[in-house]
């Protein structure tokens, strides 16, 4: 099984040394109002511990797209999770450097959620939970059904509510691309150094099946 795996909401030094001990292909720097927010200048400082060969991805809701330049020497991969449309994500590729990746978000509560952002500009898409009160990281599953029942044709990132508990029956169940976790792999809020080790360990035999 080939499946990649993100690690979001990376704040601290002790989260990226946990990184590099058990590293994920990519690792999430969240620039939106969140309670895993980090400005520029401390992604940059993050970014410059962590291995070269984890891909750094920035999350984004609603950025002013005239800023969006300015993120490009430390991310490669632009995720958004607001409501940017097929004319933002067109705008933004004319502006971020060659080579740089856009995902788009999606919240879903129907698979029509799904159909739309299939058919915007994107590279890959990234499935979560739809909140009312959150653009992300509520830590709730989407009901996976409606994958099954969904043409995607995108490669796409599972996420929402899941943990070493679920994770081996989203790879199985979903097929995706990709898994995403963010709560999964804290304590009290805190990036927890076991829950990190334990999911690098499920999906290195995950990869092996």
């Amino acid at each position: 099984m080939d499946l990649k795996i993100k690690l979001c909401g990376i704040r601290r030094e002790e989260d990226a040394e946990y990184l590099n001990e058990f590293p994920p292909d990519y690792a999430g720097f969240v620039f939106a109002e969140s309670k895993r927010k980090v400005t520029l200048k401390q992604a940059e400082k993050l970014s410059a511990l962590l291995l070269p060969s984890i891909a750094k991805v920035g999350v984004f809701v609603n950025q002013p797209i005239e800023e969006m330049p300015e993120y490009a020497d430390v991310i490669s991969v632009y995720q958004l999770h607001g409501d940017e449309d097929g004319e933002y994500i067109d705008r933004l590729r004319k502006i971020i450097p060659e080579g740089c990746e856009i995902w788009k978000a999606v919240r879903v509560s129907t698979g029509e959620d799904i159909v739309k952002a299939n058919s915007l500009n994107a590279d890959k898409l990234l499935l979560d939970a739809f909140s009312k009160n959150a653009y992300g990281g509520t830590g709730k599953a989407f009901d996976w059904e409606l994958i099954s029942k969904t043409r995607i044709s995108k490669p796409f990132f599972a996420a929402g509510g899941i943990t070493a508990e679920n994770l081996e029956k989203a790879a199985v169940t979903l097929k995706p691309y990709g898994i995403d976790l963010s709560g999964g792999i804290e304590t009290d809020g805190i990036k927890d150094r076991e829950k990190i080790k334990q999911i690098i360990e499920i999906v290195d035999r995950l990869r092996k099946l």
